[in-house]
């Protein structure tokens, strides 16, 4: 593992970073948050960050992502100060260390960090046959196109591959070609030399070598561009690269994955995907199937997932109740493995009794409304709850259902934010956990609320993190 410490050294810090290399970590140090990410975007690659808690984590988080570097984050401190321990967990820190360090507890958090989202549950046929095939092709050189449908899995899978191949030691590197525009992602996967365009202040390595000697995941491979395309094939071939701008090749040595939802070989009749390109790439086809045609796993997944977040939450572990496991199993899952964990961590925080009863899965039931409605998230929220809202109480209490009557939609969208807070303890993360909806978009509407004078919910400390 490549741990990337982030702070000055001081004893106790210094004493924490001995710990880890003695757990056989790899590890390099900056002494601010600006030079991490200078070191980042430089390409001296990393799996984790350590970072101590009196520097802006979450400004170290953003400028990391405005350079699509995903790096998770641990927090350090000295004393253990609750409040500012929470500050860093609320800016994005994935877990926090205590200082004076002890050995056992850098060796936990460090590996659980780093194992996070890569745990392959499976125990229906259809998954431990694609496993297998998996064991058999990962200690190879081949590529691999890991494909299904969204949800399913295709990056755990990936991150399964690596773990199990000759490059696990080194590293890591993933990229979702759907997320990066274009015209920036030739310069993400290849880099650029100081000048080559408008902007480039400085020499940037690319995916391809901060990836060298290991594996670099190439995620929804389909969304890149044809011209594009060429390049990749190119270097897949000659295992070398080419810097925009640059005057000579980089040799490389990697392996590449690639993920698809969509029909390459469909893509390719459409003229949108280049033919040789998915020769080079579909050395090995791993399709995963759907959640719904592997049946087996999905209360295996579930209680996974309910282990994970009640864990996270600080919350005690509860068994799912019968009928809650009825209501898992005859649900179609078009949403797949995400939506089915997104529905077991809403599960976990939403559940008050001795186990998650029916009522606390949350799952949509019919069609989606095609009515039109906001782009805002919240306001789409709020929309479908008072359209369910009020079908339901108009055939069981005529009452009831006027208390939506007359409402806009931004005054729905309040009352539901409101509501959930109050149901929440005003915990914020697990408000917007419920709600649907990022923790940012949440804040805004907050402080929308509160400036225009509408009492909003304080948090009230119930034993779980506080947000």
């Amino acid at each position: 593992m490549r741990l990337l410490v982030v702070g000055r050294l001081s004893g106790q810090l210094s004493a924490a970073v001995q710990m880890a290399m003695a757990t056989g970590a790899k590890v390099a140090h900056v002494d601010s948050c600006a030079k991490a990410t200078h070191a980042l975007r430089a390409g001296q690659g990393a799996d984790l960050l350590m970072v101590d808690y009196d520097l802006d984590i979450a400004g170290l988080i953003a400028a990391n992502e405005a350079e699509h570097i995903h790096v998770p984050v641990v927090a350090c401190g000295i004393a253990a100060d609750p409040r500012r321990a929470g500050d860093a967990i609320r800016a994005g820190a994935k877990e926090f260390i205590p200082l004076p360090p002890d050995a056992e507890l850098i060796a936990a958090v460090l590996a659980a960090v780093v194992a996070e989202d890569s745990a392959l549950v499976a125990r229906d046929p259809s998954m431990t046959a694609v496993i297998a095939l998996a064991d058999q092709v990962a200690a190879s050189d081949a590529s691999i196109l890991i494909t299904g449908e969204s949800g399913v899995g295709k990056e755990v899978m990936a991150k399964y591959l690596h773990q199990k191949s000759k490059r696990a030691a080194r590293p890591y590197i993933s990229v979702n070609c759907a997320a990066i525009p274009e015209n920036l992602l030739e310069s993400e996967l290849f880099g650029h030399e100081k000048g080559a365009f408008t902007g480039a202040i400085a020499r940037r390595i690319g995916k391809f070598e901060e990836a060298d000697g290991g594996t670099l995941l190439l995620d929804e491979i389909s969304e890149m561009d044809t011209r594009l395309q060429a390049k990749l094939l190119r270097a897949l071939q000659e295992r070398e690269i080419d810097r925009v701008g640059g005057t000579r090749p980089v040799k490389v040595n990697i392996r590449i994955l690639a993920t698809s939802n969509r029909d390459l070989a469909e893509a390719v009749k459409a003229g949108t995907f280049r033919e040789d390109l998915l020769y080079r790439l579909n050395v090995v086809n791993l399709r995963l199937p759907a959640l719904r045609e592997r049946p087996a796993d999905i209360l295996a997944l579930a209680d996974h997932f309910i282990k994970k977040y009640s864990a996270s939450n600080a919350i005690a572990e509860r068994p799912l109740s019968e009928e809650a496991k009825r209501r898992l199993l005859s649900h179609r899952w078009p949403g797949n493995v995400r939506e089915l964990e997104n529905a077991m961590h809403r599960a976990v925080l939403l559940s008050t009794g001795s186990d998650i009863a029916e009522p606390a899965i949350r799952l949509p039931d019919g069609q989606p409304m095609a009515a039109r409605v906001s782009t805002d998230p919240v306001a789409q929220t709020a929309s479908r709850a008072a359209q369910a809202a009020s079908a339901a109480m108009s055939a069981a209490n005529s009452d009831a259902s006027r208390g939506f009557v007359g409402l806009t939609v931004a005054e729905v969208e309040q009352q539901l934010i409101i509501d959930t807070l109050n149901h929440c303890f005003g915990n914020r993360t697990h408000a917007a956990t419920i709600l649907g909806i990022s923790i940012r978009t949440l804040r805004n509407k907050l402080k929308e609320y509160s400036e225009a004078g509408v009492s909003v919910p304080a948090h009230q400390g119930t034993g779980t993190s506080a947000a």
